[in-house]
């Protein structure tokens, strides 16, 4: 019991210490993130497009 609540504390620090720390940081990943896809997939074929002519 004592193992699982070390591991869950550790798992709690670490995503705390990571990228989203904060709630307004996690709200404002998720809400950039469709936009972010949007530019890679673009990205993506746009290369594609330059490769293939």
């Amino acid at each position: 019991m004592k193992k699982i609540l070390t591991f869950i504390m550790f798992l709690f620090i670490v995503l705390m210490v990571s990228g989203c720390e904060t709630w307004e940081g996690a709200k404002k990943d998720t809400a950039t993130g469709a936009e972010w896809s949007k530019e890679k997939v673009n990205d993506g074929a746009k290369y594609i497009e330059k490769k293939t002519d």
